[in-house]
C-alpha cells in the first residue's frame, strides 16, 4: 500500500490528499481509497467526504460494507442498477438532461434533482453520499465478479468529482469458520486451517481484561449509577460480559473515541460513574476531548486502559506508550497501573470511589501472573504505595506489570550480597511522597 494504516477511518483522508497532489502536478492516476463499513461509524471519514466533495477532485472510494449495517441484502436487481448508473450511456444522459434542466426556472430544476435522487436512493439508498458530493454507485455484491468487474471499469473511466462504490461482502467469505465466527477471525494467532480451531493460551490465570470485566460487574452490582462505554470494542475489552449483566447501561459508540470521551463526561454530569474502556493507542485520538472535556472540567470519568505496554500480536500500532505521560501532565488526574491481576480488582474500585476527579488505571494484554485474588475489592488511599521489600542497598521502584521481575531481580541482588527495596508506585499521579 502506498500509504501506512494503523487506526482506522483514515484512507478517504489519505486519498484525497493524494488526489489533489496528482491534481498540482497534473497527473492523470487514479487513487483508490478502501474503507469499511465500521470505520465509517468514526467522524473523520466524513470530515474527509464533506471535504472531497467540495474539492471535487477525482477521487474513488469503496465502501466494503461486511456487516450489511448500511443496507439490506442486495441481488441481481441492485447489481443491474449500479452497472446501469455508472455506465457511460446513463451519465451521459445525465449530464445531457442538466445541460437542458438549466435552462428552465430553478423551481423545476430543484424537482428534476429531487425526482433523480429519490429514484436512485429510492434502489441504492446513496442519497447521503450524494448530498456529501459523491456519486454513489451500489449496492453491489462483492463477491459476484460479474457484477463487481464491470461497475469497477465504468467507475475508473470517470472523470468528474469523487465516487462511491457501495460493495456488500461477507466477512470471511470462503472459509466456513470464519464465516461463522467471523469476530474471532479479525485478528489470528496460531489456528488449524482445516477445523478452524485457534490456539489457546496455556496459562491457567485470567486474562488482565477478564479480571477488569469481572471487577467492574462487581461495583456495578453494588451501584446502579456505573455505566460502561467501549469503543467498538466490546469483546476487546471485556465490555461484551459487561453488557450481558447489564444491557442497559453498557454503551458501543463504534469507532468514535473522541465522541466516547465527551459522550462519558455527559454522563459524569448527570451523577453517573461512567468507565471508558478504551485501548491505549486508541486514547490518542480523543485527547482533545480528554483535555478540554474531561480534565479542565475535573469531571469524573474512569478510563480504564486496556493494552497497556507492547501488545505482541497486535502489532506496533496498538502498543500502548504513551497514555501515562499524556494523562499524567493534566490537571487533576489519578493516574495508575496495575503491577498485577489482584491489583487491578482494587483498583476498579478506587475509581469507582472518586467522584471529584478523572481517574485512569492501565493493564497489558497478557494474562495475569496467578496472585491470589481478592475476596474483597477495597479502594486504595490516593497517591500511596506500597513497599513488598526492605532493602539497604539497592532500591527497585516498579509502576505497573513489571512487579515480578523486580522481586526476581531483587532475589539474585540479595544472593549477591546487596538486600534490595522493591516498592510499587501505584500512582504516577499523585505520586507517593
Amino acid at each position: 500500500d502506498p500509504f501506512g494504516a494503523a487506526h482506522s477511518s483514515t484512507s478517504i483522508s489519505a486519498g484525497l490528499g493524494m488526489a489533489v497532489g496528482r491534481d498540482l502536478k497534473g497527473g492523470s492516476n487514479d487513487v483508490i481509497a478502501v474503507i469499511g463499513d465500521g470505520a465509517m461509524s468514526a467522524g473523520m471519514a466524513y470530515e474527509a467526504m464533506n471535504n472531497a466533495g467540495h474539492l471535487k477532485s477525482r477521487l474513488i472510494v469503496i465502501l466494503n460494507d461486511n456487516d450489511m449495517s448500511i443496507a439490506p441484502p442486495v441481488g441481481a436487481m441492485s447489481a443491474y442498477l449500479a452497472k446501469l448508473v455508472s455506465g457511460r450511456t446513463y451519465r451521459t444522459f445525465r449530464s445531457f438532461a442538466k445541460r437542458v434542466l438549466s435552462r428552465f426556472p430553478r423551481f423545476f430544476r430543484d424537482k428534476a434533482r429531487l425526482t433523480e435522487e429519490f429514484t436512485r436512493s429510492f434502489f441504492t439508498g446513496g442519497t447521503m453520499f450524494e448530498e456529501m458530493g459523491f456519486y454513489y454507485v451500489g449496492p453491489i455484491d462483492g463477491h459476484n465478479l460479474d457484477h463487481l468487474l464491470p461497475v469497477l471499469k465504468n467507475v475508473r473511466d470517470m472523470r468528474n468529482g469523487p465516487i462511491l462504490v457501495h460493495v456488500v461482502t461477507q466477512k470471511g467469505k470462503g472459509y466456513a469458520p470464519a464465516e461463522q465466527s467471523a469476530d474471532k477471525y479479525h485478528g489470528v494467532g496460531k489456528f488449524d486451517v482445516v477445523t478452524g480451531q485457534q490456539a489457546k493460551s496455556g496459562a491457567n490465570t485470567p486474562s488482565y481484561t477478564k479480571v477488569f470485566a469481572q471487577s467492574l460487574i462487581r461495583e456495578a452490582e453494588k451501584n446502579d449509577r456505573i455505566v460502561a462505554i467501549t469503543a467498538a470494542m466490546p469483546a476487546g475489552t471485556g465490555l461484551d460480559l459487561f453488557g450481558q449483566r447489564f444491557p442497559e447501561r453498557c454503551f458501543d459508540v463504534g469507532i468514535a473515541e473522541q465522541h466516547a470521551v465527551t459522550f462519558a463526561a455527559g454522563l459524569a454530569t448527570e451523577g453517573y460513574k461512567p468507565f471508558a474502556a478504551i485501548y491505549s493507542t486508541f486514547l490518542q485520538r480523543a485527547y482533545d476531548q480528554v483535555v478540554h472535556d474531561v480534565a479542565i472540567q475535573r469531571l469524573p470519568v474512569r478510563f480504564a486502559i486496556d493494552r497497556a505496554g507492547f501488545v505482541g500480536a497486535d502489532g506496533q500500532t496498538h502498543a500502548g506508550s504513551f497514555d501515562v505521560t499524556f494523562l499524567a501532565c493534566l490537571p487533576g488526574f489519578v493516574v495508575m497501573a496495575a503491577a498485577d491481576e489482584a491489583e487491578l480488582v482494587h483498583m476498579v474500585a478506587t475509581a469507582a470511589a472518586i467522584d471529584d476527579r478523572p481517574s485512569s488505571f492501565r493493564y497489558p494484554r497478557s494474562d495475569g501472573v496467578g496472585v491470589d485474588m481478592p475476596a474483597e475489592a477495597v479502594p486504595l488511599e490516593i497517591g500511596r504505595g506500597r513497599v513488598l521489600r526492605q532493602g539497604t542497598k539497592v532500591a527497585l521502584l516498579s509502576f505497573g506489570g513489571r512487579l515480578q521481575e523486580c522481586l526476581n531481580a531483587a532475589d539474585q541482588l540479595a544472593a549477591l550480597g546487596l538486600p534490595t527495596t522493591v516498592a510499587d508506585a501505584r500512582f504516577a499521579k499523585p505520586l507517593d511522597t
